[in-house]
């Protein structure tokens, strides 16, 4: 986490040994986030905002049974306009229509393919921390009914919740296996598993050796 994002405010010692920093409400959206690496304001640094909470003293922590407890010395500050920044997430990346048009079509049903990813791919970006990745499984099995029905094509469905995975915060890991396992479990291939080549290899040649360097005849002993 940069230096001077957190300047000094009200403090509370956890039961667990952590730190917990209070700053006044901005008056406008703060995501909560989870200090993993490459979300939010880094590892081990949780951000509790709209939508979240904390535990506050004189609570007990459930596992130490020490108490949560007020570090005097410090009022509640106004939360510095960096850390808002910081905290806020990145502007959302173009839509896909805008890079390239998605293949979708009338198929299987379906009469709005357009209206219907757009509501999956809402889904992914709106869901409340501690579910997006649940929610990101679940519309990857509709987003893969699609496909199987012939209604949107396969790399572009792939890419649209790529992309909303993205936005909800989720790692590529998390959001590839996602995607695999939504499609998987509606009989949809994601992406193709490598398989061996069936083509004949050349067969290595066989050097006759002489007594002095192997007792084996028909085999060369390596050398160091």
């Amino acid at each position: 986490m940069a230096a001077g994002l957190t300047p000094p405010t009200a403090r509370v010692q956890t039961g667990s040994g952590g730190l917990h920093l209070y700053y006044r409400h901005p008056g406008q959206p703060v995501p909560c986030s989870q200090g993993k690496r490459g979300q939010g304001l880094g590892p081990g640094v949780d951000v509790k905002a709209d939508g979240g909470y904390v535990v506050l003293p004189p609570s007990t922590h459930p596992r130490t049974e020490r108490p949560y407890r007020w570090i005097p010395g410090q009022a509640v500050k106004e939360m510095p306009s960096a850390l808002l920044a910081a905290c806020s997430p990145p502007p959302a990346p173009p839509a896909l229509a805008a890079s390239g048009p998605t293949l979708m079509r009338q198929a299987g049903g379906i009469s709005h393919p357009d209206r219907l990813l757009a509501v999956l791919l809402d889904r992914i970006t709106t869901a409340a921390e501690g579910t997006r990745r649940t929610t990101l499984y679940g519309a990857a099995r509709g987003v893969a009914r699609m496909v199987a029905a012939g209604a949107l094509d396969p790399a572009d469905a792939i890419t649209a919740l790529t992309d909303a995975g993205r936005r909800a915060q989720q790692t590529d890991r998390d959001i590839r296996a996602a995607i695999r396992g939504g499609f998987q479990d509606e009989g949809v291939t994601a992406w193709p598993t490598p398989t061996r080549s069936t083509e004949p290899q050349p067969s290595m040649p066989c050097t006759p050796a002489s007594p002095s360097t192997s007792s084996f005849p028909g085999l060369r002993r390596s050398t160091p």
